[in-house]
């Protein structure tokens, strides 16, 4: 099993190449290649390599799928004793990208 753990977005994510996933949006046209360099753990086959905080070696490529919109986020603001309300909300833009390989 092939894995590893990267910071991106201030978020360290558990990626795993051939899936996709959904980062804040990422300036590029769909059809780009990225790379991630800030990689904390990365196992192959029975090794595992732990960066100390990153492992300055590896390098994982991925492609951006498309971009689009995420899930409705509702904010809901009240003031006490003052009989006032707000409702307010926002779709995220997020890229989806699909991890190619890791790189040596």
């Amino acid at each position: 099993m092939k894995y590893a753990i990267i910071e991106a977005d201030g978020k360290q994510i558990w990626i795993e190449p051939g899936k996709y996933y959904d980062f804040n949006y990422i300036a590029g046209q769909p059809g780009d290649y990225i790379k991630f360099n800030k990689i904390l753990l990365l196992r192959q086959d029975q090794f595992i390599y732990l960066g100390k905080p990153c492992i300055k070696t590896i390098i994982i490529k991925a492609k951006i799928l498309k971009h689009l919109k995420g899930k409705k986020i509702t904010v809901l603001t009240t003031k006490p004793k003052k009989n006032s309300k707000k409702k307010k909300g926002y779709r995220p833009s997020l890229t989806r990208l699909v991890i190619e390989e890791f790189l040596q």
